[in-house]
């Protein structure tokens, strides 16, 4: 008897993976680049922050520095360090700022701070003090109460002739609060705020916009822009057809097609009883994986208000959830769907190019941002394109 393998039953990781994802590094650049001419006369930067919003920094970063991104926004040194290694030559701003402790990280992985309040100016200054050249960038809060030094504090500093000469700032920054909402009256408040900043800190780079803020106009624009969840291909203004290419698609393998009498109860707490003889697919994926259990068909309290649940997509059709999604398991309903045409071990996309990133997000209660970045360590990841 032959002992070898047949080659046709021989799986490459991700063709054998329970759960899987698919990023199109192409479609993520494609999007940069859109975002790039949507900005004008400015320079187009990239949130690559939250392990590049959940999809990998040592993937995303290569990608977009090679399609010509040279300014990156972090959250920590970590993150920065890691950034480091794949865009040598990059500008890359931790928005987390500094403190006591991890001026070294900064120094040998040559990473700016954004400094958001005064104790961050002083402890900044005092470790630059013999070391100029070191650059920083400066937060200020023009309207959101989150970080950054207030309008006041900055317009003063700016106008101190004793602040310390190692204070030397590349970016001045602020965050828009309601920029996915083009009609809200704080963007042109923030507008006027940072235009002022701006004045004052003349010579010094300036950046408002984020994703929906680049699509606020030319005016919001300023010298860079730091787009963010369009890049990875989510929604980015409210009422708008989202114009960015699908980057992601999330897949689960079916593990068993299971048969159930009308009546029946499925998952946890028999919140879902059967009104029909169904046949229900059970998969590989729950709350551990990042698919949030308000995503289960019923049994969680967001039901009482959005009555429909999360969907998959298999054999040409939409899939609801069944019951409550669990740590590692979801049930779907494929009743539907021709026996002959679904099998154990076949996959069904839980978003992607079938069920919109932000439809999955919508139908949890939350946004594309918190579904991306809450993707475990469990899947199986391809890279294409890129």
């Amino acid at each position: 008897m032959d002992d070898e393998l047949d080659d046709d039953l021989i799986f490459t990781p991700f063709e054998a993976a329970p759960s899987r994802l698919t990023i199109d590094l192409g479609a993520l650049t494609e999007n940069w680049r859109m975002l790039q001419k949507a900005s004008g006369k400015a320079r187009t930067g990239a949130a690559v922050k939250g392990d590049g919003y959940g999809l990998g920094i040592e993937a995303v970063v290569p990608a977009l520095y090679d399609a010509g991104c040279r300014d990156m926004f972090v959250a920590t040194p970590d993150e920065g360090m890691l950034a480091r290694q794949f865009a040598p030559e990059a500008r890359i701003f931790v928005l987390a700022g500094v403190w006591p402790g991890v001026e070294a990280q900064f120094f040998s992985h040559d990473l700016v701070p954004v400094l958001v309040s005064e104790e961050q100016i002083a402890c900044w200054s005092n470790a630059v003090a013999f070391d100029e050249e070191r650059p920083c960038a400066l937060m200020v809060d023009t309207g959101m109460n989150r970080l950054g030094l207030s309008v006041e504090e900055a317009l003063a500093l700016a106008d101190d002739p004793t602040r310390p000469a190692s204070f030397s700032p590349v970016l001045l920054m602020s965050h828009l609060a309601c920029a996915s909402d083009p009609s809200h009256p704080l963007n042109r408040k923030q507008l006027q705020s940072f235009q002022a900043l701006a004045k004052a800190y003349e010579g010094v780079d300036s950046s408002l916009a984020n994703s929906p803020g680049i699509h606020l106009g030319p005016e919001y624009h300023f010298d860079v822009t730091r787009p963010g969840i369009a890049i990875y291909g989510g929604e980015a203004v409210d009422g708008v057809k989202n114009p960015s290419l699908p980057v992601v698609t999330a897949e689960t393998r079916i593990l068993q097609i299971r048969h159930a009498k009308a009546g029946e109860p499925v998952s946890y707490g028999a919140s879902h009883v059967l009104t029909r003889d169904s046949r229900l697919a059970i998969v590989s994926t729950g709350y551990a994986d990042g698919y949030h259990r308000a995503l289960s068909g019923s049994g969680v309290p967001l039901r009482q208000t959005i009555q429909e649940g999360g969907f998959g997509f298999v054999a040409g059709r939409r899939v609801p959830v069944a019951g409550r999604v669990t740590m590692d398991l979801t049930i779907f309903d494929v009743t539907d769907v021709p026996e002959t045409e679904i099998r154990a071990g076949d996959y069904i996309e839980l978003f992607g190019a079938h069920i919109p990133l932000d439809d999955a997000a919508r139908a949890a209660g939350t946004i594309g941002y918190e579904l991306l970045t809450s993707l475990g360590n469990r899947y199986q990841r391809a890279y294409i394109g890129g």
